[in-house]
């Protein structure tokens, strides 16, 4: 009976995760590596603004934003974020196969984020006071932010969709 029982956990396999599952984990993961490239534009003086003068800064008012822990929490709340934005992007673009849309859904959220959203950030300056380098480097940083997530969203569904054609074509 023991053998019986190990044969049958052996022929166990593991449910694969859906689309959605792994569309938002490529979400927390772009959020994650581009937050942490925001990071880098401002500490090589690309950018005046840093993901923690949004997230952070804008509210809270302590010397530990500054510091290591305050860009560490900025990093993780931009992943969090980005789950929320990736989520919109599967809902609305997932079946347009061009990277070119998640450029444009980038440069979407570029004036989203620097322009419409400006007035409740307090602590950044508004866009005709930032300086050339910060708008071509942050608009190139979310222009990648959205091809990242367009395309990989869209080429994973496109993927699950072909699979599924080819698995009933089988039949």
């Amino acid at each position: 009976m023991g053998t019986e029982d190990k044969q049958l956990e052996q022929n166990k396999q593991e449910e694969p995760l859906t689309v959605l599952s792994r569309s938002l984990i490529t979400g927390f993961v772009g959020g994650i590596v581009f937050g942490f490239l925001g990071i880098a534009l401002y500490y090589f003086n690309f950018s005046e603004v840093t993901p923690k003068s949004y997230l952070l800064r804008s509210w809270i008012i302590a010397d530990w934003t500054d510091s290591w822990l305050g860009n560490t929490l900025s990093i993780i709340i931009t992943g969090l974020l980005s789950i929320a934005v990736t989520f919109i992007y599967y809902i609305f673009l997932k079946k347009i196969e061009t990277f070119l849309m998640g450029g444009a859904y980038g440069l979407i959220l570029w004036g989203i984020v620097f322009y419409l959203l400006q007035p409740i950030f307090p602590n950044v300056p508004p866009l005709v006071d930032l300086n050339a380098y910060t708008i071509v480097s942050t608009i190139c940083l979310y222009i990648l932010y959205g091809t990242f997530i367009g395309y990989s969203i869209s080429y994973d569904y496109n993927e699950a969709v072909h699979k599924l054609k080819a698995k009933e074509e089988r039949k």
